[in-house]
């Protein structure tokens, strides 16, 4: 039996306002062959040359995303930790909680070693709770989705949360995939299989899949996948696509920004544009950081910065948890550089180092998705971006695993807080404080 490797694909997007729940809608427009094996019905939908597989089981409501929150914020920590120490002076951007939810899906058709490595490395336990888990956390965030036009109460404009969550599967053709992993990733994951012919045009089946990431995250992904990253051998991707964007709760002022010196990771002095705004804000400080909270329209989201004192290394002071826990309201006269960041890089080897080595090698054991080819994982490729301004932000992020064929107190004055050197963020869900995004801005002008 030949050994497969397989491509599971993770996507998030700019902006904090709206999460897709799944993919591959039924439509009527196809002319592809239809796969007949595997539960559920194969129905069309609006990919060209696409058809989808799609389990009857029925995505399951009402879990609880708190031990998924805890897990996603741990795989955070430990990913963060090493993205950073590879390279050190770079803007760095990304989504744990995209690339768990990717991972998470692999896992329900690993087994043995592999999954037992794979939990670890996402601090998930094993059994169909971790899955649960996720559903809820999915769940959480699908609902946090709302706006409000300020007009009707002689305001202007209009406030906005979007964050949209989806899930997809991209399988070869013809190859039967497990019923139960089929139904595992419907009843959990909200996730359909698409059917592309990797064999005949792995071409085509990259553009269909970079053209799916592109649409959920509103273009902010064009190109995930470059050529090449899909071959003959390629035999399944599977995919997790977020995309966020939300207004402050309240705006910095455009007049107020003007250019300021930061000093980089490197130590050179740029200048950037800051924002400037004084406020009532969460606000902390620690053994060597400052950290303050700015949060988005409606409460649930929130954008916390943290800056090293002295000479210290905001990367390695502390954990987010750690942080979100000090925070306490006091007024603030906060300055925060603009910034627009991507980071785009292969997780391979550094999931690897993190314990998850077996799913890499011809030993990795698969055989929950499919017994017909044996699988492993090719590469995991993840990519992400964010933009923030005097408004708000918008962030994306995509990650593809890749399988192919193998051998304090409130005061009355402010506390003065500018954001003028390296600073590490997270942009979280504030009730189970679930990091969506995280990541560290080295020169806002890169």
């Amino acid at each position: 039996m030949e050994r497969r490797n397989f491509l599971a694909l993770l996507a998030a997007a700019p902006s904090a306002a709206a999460l897709l729940a799944a993919c591959g809608d039924d439509a009527t427009d196809n002319t592809g062959p239809a796969p007949t094996n595997g539960p559920g019905t194969t129905v069309p939908n609006d990919l060209d040359g696409v058809q989808s597989l799609r389990s009857d089981a029925t995505r399951i409501t009402g879990a609880d995303p708190s031990t998924a929150a805890a897990a996603v914020n741990a795989f955070a920590n430990d990913l963060h930790a090493v993205l950073v120490a590879d390279a050190p002076t770079a803007n760095l951007v990304f989504s744990p909680a995209s690339i768990a939810l990717a991972l998470a899906m692999t896992s329900a058709g690993a087994k043995g070693d592999t999954l037992k490595e794979m939990h670890s490395v996402l601090h998930l336990t094993e059994g169909d709770a971790s899955h649960r888990a996720m559903n809820g956390l999915s769940a959480l965030l699908e609902s946090l989705n709302q706006t409000q036009d300020n007009t009707a109460e002689g305001g202007s404009g209009v406030s906005e949360v979007q964050l949209n969550i989806a899930n997809s599967l991209w399988g070869q053709t013809g190859l039967a995939f497990e019923p139960a992993f089929l139904d595992l990733l419907a009843a959990e994951y909200g996730a359909g299989l698409e059917t592309v012919d990797y064999k005949a045009d792995p071409e085509g089946a990259r553009k269909l899949i970079n053209a799916w990431v592109s649409d959920q995250t509103k273009e902010r992904i064009p190109q995930l996948l470059a050529q090449g990253t899909i071959t003959p051998d390629s035999r399944l991707t599977l995919v997790n696509a977020i995309y966020l964007k939300a207004n402050w709760m309240n705006a910095f002022l455009e007049g107020a920004t003007a250019d300021e010196p930061f000093t980089t990771a490197t130590g050179e002095t740029v200048k950037v544009p800051m924002m400037r705004r004084t406020d009532d804000y969460a606000y902390a400080e620690g053994d060597g950081w400052r950290a303050v909270e700015v949060p988005y329209v409606f409460g649930s989201l929130s954008l916390t910065a943290m800056v090293g004192t002295g000479t210290d290394d905001d990367s390695l002071l502390t954990t987010g948890d750690e942080v979100f826990e000090a925070l306490s309201s006091r007024k603030v006269s906060l300055g925060m550089p603009r910034f627009d960041i991507e980071t785009s890089t292969s997780l391979a080897q550094v999931l690897g180092a993190l314990g998850m080595a077996t799913a890499f090698t011809d030993a990795a054991d698969f055989s929950g998705m499919t017994t017909d080819e044996r699988l492993s994982i090719g590469d995991v490729i993840h990519q992400a971006n964010i933009t923030t301004d005097e408004k708000g932000t918008e962030a994306a992020a995509a990650t593809a695993v890749i399988m192919v064929a193998t051998a304090a107190p409130v005061e009355t004055d402010p506390v003065e807080f500018t954001i003028d050197r390296p600073f590490t963020f997270w942009l979280r869900e504030r009730t189970t404080n679930a990091i969506v995004f995280m990541g560290r801005v080295t020169d806002p002008t890169q």
